[in-house]
């Protein structure tokens, strides 16, 4: 078959070429679509393994009812901050692949209660607000290691959502403390506490972001909380944004004791708490509210 110049013979391979690039090219496009909302609601893309860190623990919460004992413990009554809830393991449940601490108002009496009492948490006469804490600790502690959480946080006024660890040993704060994710009174922060010489006094290095700093709408969307610590530094994270960074070396407990808090295990708390020190006034709020947790993975290298 004669060619006239300057023109291209599509024959049925150029044609099967074509339709395989057409075929990546639209798997290729599909890819970006399925990417760029996971991008705009701020998800975590990147693997958790990347560093080369593999998963030694999680809890999925796949299971009805609830939490898993062999994973979890429950604080009882008022523990802290001259907060408002009685925690109780009633207020958290694991329902359609979530964890569920759920925060209540209501009007109990506090078994507790002391006539006359000077005590914070034994001369309130009633109970107005329930919730849940619940660690792991005595069943599972990590030192060093990625650990992240994956929930969505309710920021109306007075609530106080956290995930947080405690090391095994010392008294707080010389057991050193990490508030991977801390929310109260419309500001979102990343802590790390050591102790000082004086008893129960923390030095605290704390970052905080503003809930208006975020887009709107950040609130009612999941997102996903990380640390990573190892021998030198820990580093803490909200959707792949670094919110805080401190070398190990700065957090060597100011009581002569040369210890470090960081260089032993942690183990993990959740919880709800309302009011108290730093949570601000719970009373304009509507209750119930929701701390719900997707998982929490712990990874190692």
């Amino acid at each position: 078959m004669e060619i006239a110049p300057n023109t291209t013979l599509f024959t049925t391979k150029h044609y099967h070429k074509a339709s395989v690039l057409f075929v990546a090219m639209k798997r290729m496009v599909l890819s970006l679509a399925f990417l760029v909302p996971l991008i705009a609601q701020g998800q975590q893309i990147q693997p958790d393994t990347v560093g080369g860190y593999k998963q030694v623990w999680a809890d999925e919460f796949n299971n009805e009812g609830a939490p898993n004992p062999a994973n979890w413990k429950f604080e009882q009554g008022f523990v802290r901050n001259h907060e408002d809830q009685w925690y109780q393991a009633g207020n958290a449940t694991c329902h359609n692949g979530l964890l569920v601490i759920e925060a209540k108002k209501v009007h109990l009496p506090n078994p507790a209660y002391v006539p006359n009492s000077t005590d914070w948490q034994t001369s309130r006469p009633f109970i107005e607000y329930t919730s849940a804490c619940m660690n792991t600790g005595g069943l599972q502690s990590w030192q060093y290691g990625r650990l992240i959480m994956r929930g969505r946080i309710n920021t109306d006024a007075g609530l106080w959502p956290a995930f947080w660890t405690l090391g095994l040993n010392k008294p707080w704060p010389s057991n050193g403390e990490i508030d991977i994710m801390e929310f109260y009174q419309d500001k979102l922060l990343a802590n790390i506490a050591c102790g000082t010489d004086v008893p129960y006094q923390a030095k605290w290095y704390s970052n905080i972001k503003k809930l208006d700093e975020f887009e709107p709408g950040w609130n009612q969307r999941f997102h996903t909380w990380r640390m990573d610590w190892d021998e030198t530094s820990i580093s803490l994270y909200v959707d792949d944004i670094l919110l805080n960074h401190v070398a190990l070396k700065n957090l060597v407990n100011q009581d002569g004791s040369n210890f470090n808090p960081f260089k032993q295990p942690h183990y993990i708390l959740l919880n709800l708490a309302i009011g108290g020190d730093n949570g601000g006034e719970p009373s304009a709020t509507t209750f119930p509210k929701r701390f719900e947790v997707d998982y929490v993975r712990v990874y190692q290298k």
